[in-house]
């Protein structure tokens, strides 16, 4: 488990914001309102069909992530859900896109996959949980690689 004081300061501050939310109907608002701002890889980064180097293992939702490294030394984060239903995945990919890009690679790499469980709650399936939870792994490995492709 990760210690989200080491975490991407933006990120802490949304996790720390949707901890506050309690009920259900207010975070599924919240949640529906980042898939909604989703905005898919640009044609720039990526075209279909995307690599299988960057899909996301066990993800229901065939997702796929870059890391577009920045002349700081941060990463840009990029994501495509190619399942229009694949809600919960394009508000993980939301809130990552906006919270981890831009910020300190070891920060980015300590991200934990138990960030699923604080977002969602219990609201997701095991399935669900596992792709999602893969989903900050590529995020981790790409910030670890400085961008590489996650998986050989």
């Amino acid at each position: 488990m990760s210690n989200d004081s080491e975490y991407p300061e933006r990120l802490r501050e949304l996790l720390d914001t949707i901890d506050t939310i309690t009920d259900v109907d207010e975070r599924s608002a919240l949640l529906i309102d980042f898939a909604e701002r989703f905005k898919s890889v640009p044609p720039t980064v990526a075209q279909r069909p995307y690599p299988e180097s960057h899909r996301v293992s066990f993800c229901e939702s065939e997702a796929y992530v870059w890391g577009f490294p920045q002349a700081d030394g941060t990463l840009k984060f990029h994501f495509a859900v190619e399942n229009p239903s694949g809600v919960s995945a394009r508000a993980l990919a939301a809130i990552l896109e906006k919270t981890a890009s831009g910020a300190p690679l070891r920060q980015v790499a300590a991200i934990g996959p138990e960030i699923v469980a604080r977002v969602f709650r219990q609201n997701i399936s095991m399935g669900k949980g596992m792709g999602l939870g893969a989903m900050v792994q590529m995020v981790r490995s790409l910030a670890a690689g400085r961008g590489r492709s996650p998986k050989p």
